[in-house]
C-alpha cells in the first residue's frame, strides 16, 4: 500500500494522521506496515484525506487522480 508515501510526502506524522482518522498511532502504523488490515471506512477517509482513489492506495492503479 502507498499509505507511507502518501504521509512523508506530505510531511506528516503518523500521529497527525491517526488524530484525523480518530485512531490510535500505533493502530495506524500497522496499516502501515501491512500488520494489520485497512477497514473500508479508514481507506475512503485517506483516499479522501488525499484526493486519490482507493485503487491508488491498494495498489491496483498508479493514477494517482481519484475517479470523475
Amino acid at each position: 500500500m502507498r499509505i507511507r508515501d502518501l504521509r512523508e510526502d506530505s510531511d506528516l506524522t503518523q500521529r497527525e494522521i491517526a488524530e484525523y482518522l480518530h485512531i490510535r498511532q500505533n493502530t495506524y502504523s500497522q496499516y502501515e506496515n501491512g500488520q494489520r488490515q485497512l477497514p473500508i471506512d479508514v481507506l475512503i477517509a485517506l483516499a479522501k484525506y488525499y484526493h486519490t482513489s482507493t485503487d491508488y492506495l491498494l495498489g491496483l492503479t498508479d493514477q494517482r487522480e481519484p475517479y470523475k
